[in-house]
């Protein structure tokens, strides 16, 4: 069973897994607020969703210092 996206490339992308957890929580929980009726029509999770945004670098962190 091969996991798409691969969770290794995409820690790389975020910087540690407490960020990227954090990241593709919220962005799953804001697609199911804003279109959880085209969630249930297509099929796929709010967090499958989420996880290829982040994988793809349409969804990334903003860091403050």
């Amino acid at each position: 069973m091969m996991i798409e996206p691969p969770i290794d490339k995409m820690i790389e992308k975020v910087g540690c897994k407490y960020a990227l957890v954090c990241l593709v929580t919220k962005r799953a929980r804001q697609l199911l607020d804003k279109d959880s009726e085209g969630l249930n029509n297509s099929g796929e999770r709010a967090i499958a969703i989420a996880a290829r945004e982040v994988y793809g670098g349409r969804v990334t962190a903003g860091y403050e210092d």
